[in-house]
Formats: C-alpha cells, sequence, structure tokens
C-alpha cells in the first residue's frame, strides 16, 4: 500500500494528519508519497484576511524550498524537511520565516544552499501541477491536506484533532482504504474537536 499526502507545510491540521499518516507507514512499512498543495494556489483571487495572505506566501516560499530539496534529494529529503519545519512551526510556534527555514534545513541535515529557492519562482510551476493533481483527485475544490490510498480516489483530510494512538491511527487508515474502494461515497464530517 502507499498513501499520498498533498500538503501545505502551513496548516495546522495537516501537520496533524501527515503525523497520523508517517506513523501508520512507518510501522507498516509502506511508503508515503509527499506532494505540494499551495493554499496561496487555492486562495488565489479570493478575498481573504490579509494575515492568512501573508502565512500564504511564507508556506508558498517554504514549498520552494521543499521543492528544490526534492529535485536533488528526492522523497526522504522531502519527509526529513516538511518534519523539521512542521515541529518548527507547529510544535514550536516558530513564525515560517527564512531564519526557521534556515534551522529547519539543518535540523533535516540539508545543504543550507538550498534556502536560496525560497525565492525562485521557477519552483511554482511543479508546486502548481502537483497542486491540480492533487485537486483533481479529490474532483472538487479542497483544502489541505489531500490523501489517497494507492490509486483510489483523493479526500480532504482527513483532518484529526490530534494524533491518535497506533491502534486508532491503523483502523483510521484501513477504513480510508475501505472507504477508497467504494465508488460512490463522497463525504463524511463532523466537528473538528471532538470530544474525547
Amino acid at each position: 500500500m502507499s498513501i499520498t499526502l498533498w500538503f501545505d507545510p502551513i496548516c495546522p491540521f495537516t501537520w496533524r494528519t501527515s503525523r497520523w499518516v508517517r506513523d501508520v507507514a512507518t510501522r507498516r512499512g509502506e511508503s508515503v508519497n509527499w506532494r505540494f498543495m499551495s493554499l496561496a494556489i487555492l486562495n488565489e483571487g479570493k478575498d481573504i484576511p490579509e494575515r492568512l495572505h501573508t502565512a500564504h506566501q511564507k508556506s508558498l516560499a517554504a514549498l520552494r524550498v521543499l521543492a528544490a530539496a526534492e529535485e536533488r534529494f528526492g522523497q526522504p529529503a522531502v519527509d526529513r524537511l516538511y518534519t523539521a519545519i512542521g515541529h518548527r512551526v507547529h510544535d514550536l510556534d516558530d513564525d515560517l520565516t527564512p531564519d526557521t527555514l534556515a534551522a529547519a534545513l539543518a535540523d533535516a541535515g540539508l545543504p543550507s544552499d538550498l534556502l536560496r529557492a525560497a525565492d525562485d519562482a521557477a519552483f511554482d510551476m511543479l508546486i502548481s501541477e502537483s497542486h491540480h493533481l492533487g485537486q483533481s483527485r479529490v474532483g472538487t475544490e479542497s483544502g489541505s491536506p489531500v490523501t489517497a490510498i494507492d490509486d483510489g480516489p483523493g479526500f480532504f483530510g482527513p483532518v484529526v484533532a490530534s494524533v491518535p494512538p497506533a491502534d486508532e491511527a491503523d483502523r483510521l487508515i484501513d477504513a480510508m482504504r475501505l472507504l477508497s474502494t467504494v465508488p460512490v461515497f463522497s463525504e463524511l464530517k463532523r466537528e473538528r474537536a471532538p470530544l474525547s
């Protein structure tokens, strides 16, 4: 089995989902295909608060660095760098600045010269193509994350209130795998912070 996760590094919901996916894949010896999606692209031309626009532009810079890391060092580098960025931004509450990206590169054991990609719009085409592929797998406009199992459809989410423990994490991926095989299945939803 392979799991494909389209992610925007600024999204806290995506961060929790990514940790769940990574945990399950590691324990089961399965692969995660890390793909880029951009909330900047998703919200282009929309009337959103300036603080979100600023956050999305910072995240686009991070996506460029992630794309450069993948270009030079492959998927393992994306995994390490997204983990390092996410830890700093979502666990430590660091702002997604160039200094944070530089520190994340060091944490991930990647060369500091990758930081130059943050300002290199040449990576935007690759990010856009990945973003639109994820959206097409869902079939409609969708936020971050998008998750797909094997060659099945993409789904928005799942959004998890926290990273589930191993037994629940396994049940959740098995449920997604099952739902992916039902062509007429469309959507499930509940509150984002359910009581436990």
